[in-house]
Parts: C-alpha cells; sequence; structure tokens
C-alpha cells in the first residue's frame, strides 16, 4: 500500500522528514545554538517578551536595528510544531541586525495542545501586532518581511496567503517580500510519520494547512531556500512549491545552499557576510526596489 507518493512505510518517510536522524552530531549544532542565542541577546539591544496577545505563550522578542526606518523581519522558529522556542533562535539576529534589518521573533503554542491552526493563527496575530508596534522599534511598518525556518518555513508561507484587508483591514500588500528556509510545505506525509501523535492532522487541517495545496490569488515574492545535504524529501519540497506557485504567476526564486542540512543552513544567519543573508538582504532589496 502507498501512503504517500512512493512511500510504503512510516519507516520510510520518517528516514526522509526527520531531520534528527540525518545529522550524527546534532548535539554540536544543539550546543553552539545554545551559546549564540544567548550571546545575542546579551550583546544585541532587544526587547524581550512583548505580549501580542492575551496567552502566555503569545510573546514576541524585538530586536531592533540601529537606524530608524529600518525593514523588519518576523522570523519564525521551527521544532516540528510540537518543540522549541522563539529564545532558541536568539542567534538568528545577528546577521540581520548587523545588515540595518531589525528583527521581530514570535513565540507560539505547541502541538498536540494546540492544533496547527492555532498557531497559524498566533502568527498571524504577531505580524498584525507588529505592523502596529514597529515604529515602536525603529522599524518602518511598510517595511515588513516574513522569514521562518522548518515548520516556520511553513508557517512564513500560511502567513503569506492571508487576506489581510478582510481579516485585519490592511493593506493588502503588508508582506513585502517572504523568505521560508527548509519549509515542509506540504504536510500529507507527516500524517503518516512520527509526528502524528503529537500533530494530529487530519484531511481538513492537511489542506488548509498545506501552503503547497493552496491556490494563491495575490501573495509576495518569495526566497525558498534549502540545504544542498538535506534529505531528497526537504529539497523536493522546496523545489515542488516553488514550481507550484510560479505556476500561478507568483516571482519566486529556489536557493540550494550546497553544503548545507537542515540545521547549519539555518545558522548562517550567524553572520551578516554569509551566502543566505546575502541572499536574504539582496532579496529583500529586490522587493523594496
Amino acid at each position: 500500500m502507498t501512503l504517500y507518493r512512493n512511500f510504503t512505510s512510516e519507516e520510510q518517510i520518517n528516514l526522509e522528514y526527520n531531520a534528527v536522524l540525518a545529522v550524527p552530531d546534532l548535539q554540536s549544532y544543539i550546543d553552539q545554538d545554545i551559546k549564540a542565542s544567548s550571546a545575542a541577546r546579551t550583546e544585541l539591544l532587544c526587547y524581550l517578551d512583548q505580549s501580542y496577545g492575551s496567552e502566555i505563550d503569545e510573546t514576541i522578542d524585538i530586536f531592533p536595528a540601529k537606524e530608524p526606518g529600518s525593514p523588519i523581519v518576523l522570523f519564525i522558529h521551527g521544532g516540528y510544531w510540537r518543540s522549541l522556542s522563539n529564545k532558541d533562535f536568539s542567534f538568528v539576529a545577528r546577521g540581520l541586525v548587523e545588515s540595518g534589518v531589525s528583527v521581530a521573533m514570535p513565540n507560539y503554542s505547541l502541538c498536540p495542545a494546540v492544533s496547527m491552526q492555532k498557531i497559524t493563527q498566533q502568527n498571524r496575530a504577531a505580524l498584525a501586532w507588529l505592523y502596529n508596534h514597529a515604529s515602536n522599534f525603529n522599524a518602518d511598518r511598510e517595511r515588513v518581511f516574513v522569514c521562518g525556518h522548518s515548520a516556520g518555513g511553513q508557517q512564513a508561507a500560511m502567513l503569506s496567503l492571508t487576506d489581510w484587508a478582510k481579516d485585519y483591514d490592511f493593506p493588502d500588500n503588508v508582506i513585502k517580500g517572504c523568505m521560508p528556509i527548509s519549509g515542509i510545505f506540504d504536510l500529507s506525509p507527516l500524517y503518516y510519520s512520527w509526528l502524528q501523535p503529537s500533530l494530529k492532522l487530519t484531511d481538513a487541517t492537511v489542506l488548509s494547512q498545506s501552503p503547497f495545496l493552496q491556490a494563491p490569488q495575490q501573495v509576495p515574492p518569495m526566497l525558498v531556500s534549502v540545504g544542498g545535504d538535506e534529505s531528497a524529501e526537504f529539497i523536493r519540497q522546496s523545489a515542488d512549491f516553488v514550481t507550484a506557485w510560479r505556476n500561478s504567476a507568483v516571482p519566486l526564486k529556489l536557493d540550494i545552499l550546497s553544503g548545507k542540512n537542515h540545521f547549519s543552513v539555518i545558522q548562517d544567519l550567524y553572520v551578516k557576510d554569509s551566502p543566505l543573508c546575502k541572499s536574504i538582504i539582496e532579496f529583500m532589496q529586490q522587493c523594496e526596489s
């Protein structure tokens, strides 16, 4: 029996989608990220745990750029929708802030305590809060971009699908550009994976929360990045997503970063001169030109 595409067992799906299994020295990446995140919160100007909603998990950390009127990136963390917090990814701010970009990192509730739909709702609320408060943090609300890694990449794409005019009375183009990194854009295989007991996916959730399965009407330009050393499925997900949305006349670019795995790819944001950080800055400039 075929579960998804050419997969016939949960084990096959897990081998492709459990990025932890693909990196033998994972602890070294975790240790580096913890150290770099702590340093970012100590060394960079930041406003931590700002409330964007009434629930305990609905907080956001802001790392403002030095110059007023800066663009601002809402960065959504990964963790398969069931683990980690924004504090685990504070390191992402350094390269962007040093490039003159403010960074906002929302926290959100986790599965299985909440549904994936709830997580999407929370991140949309975080962006709405950011749009209304950006000027308090040296940022220009007319220069908002969205980025995310892994599960956060899926969330970034979902935010780009939001009808901001209808649901929030914001401009249609409140998001000037979207930059998902190593995202999962079709949730279908996860229904049969080790994640299902935590995610509790239904057919309705897969359909509504898979950007790949949506028909975008008006979405921002997108830079889709993925590590060249990630699993074949992670690379295919990004490539197929770009192809599907490009056919809907959405301006997209696919960037496969050579020699990067699922964890090292995001570490490029430690350094403003890294390939990923430079490509993000260049993409943002193109969106505003």
